[in-house]
């Protein structure tokens, strides 16, 4: 791996029973870009990236990072406890270590993402939106180089999706990599490389699609 490439991955296979998901996916992944992953549904997205973020074991295939943090996992599913504070979750995720959260929260992910007015407010009264932004934030505390998306603006509203968009924007010019999955357009936009995961393998697409294409290339 050159200083540029945070994850290369190679020939990932993946089956539950009988049913084989990846047949040998291909990935490689630099420091700036964004590469986005569509595909029919079940065709297996979010096992890929469960993988790629090493919370899946895969049953062959190799998988390259820097370090064992070099990277931060956010699924679809709200990870965060609903019942404690902003702060608590914030906490927990820094491993109880205020100083480095005090400085995420003035000049790091925690401040792009505007989670400072939320701090003393308990999940469960968020809104989706915010929840996603401060998953985000929990997920890079580590400062993660690479961030793994599994569709980040589901049921979000359009502002809340915006601001995602702009703060992947910031993340990337940073030099961090963003893995995303998405079916929105918008969302893809921001991507610098296209993949379709199909019959088990990432097949590259050449530049900006109309959804039409997208549609046709999953097929």
């Amino acid at each position: 791996m050159n200083t540029n490439t945070v994850l290369v991955a190679t020939d990932l296979y993946k089956s539950f029973g009988r049913r084989e998901v990846l047949k040998g996916a291909k990935l490689t992944v630099s420091s700036g870009s964004c590469v986005g992953i569509i595909g029919g549904n079940g065709c297996g997205k979010t096992t890929l990236l469960s993988i790629l973020a090493k919370t899946v074991r895969a049953d062959k295939g190799q998988i390259l990072m820097e370090n064992e943090n070099a990277a931060a996992y956010v699924p679809q599913e709200n990870p965060l406890i609903e019942e404690l504070t902003v702060r608590d979750n914030l906490l927990l995720w820094y491993k109880g270590n205020k100083k480095a959260m005090k400085e995420d929260l003035e000049t790091g992910a925690a401040a792009l993402l505007g989670v400072k007015p939320m701090m003393k407010r308990t999940v469960g009264e968020l809104s989706g939106g915010m929840k996603k932004r401060i998953s985000i934030a929990c997920a890079l505390a580590n400062h993660a180089r690479l961030l793994i998306l599994d569709e980040p603006g589901a049921a979000l509203d359009m502002e809340c999706k915006a601001d995602i968009r702009r703060y992947l924007k910031q993340y990337m010019e940073r030099g961090g990599a963003v893995i995303l999955t998405s079916h929105e357009i918008g969302e893809l936009s921001v991507c610098t490389q296209m993949y379709v995961l199909k019959h088990g393998r990432l097949e590259p697409l050449e530049g900006h699609l109309s959804e039409r294409e997208l549609i046709f290339a999953m097929q």
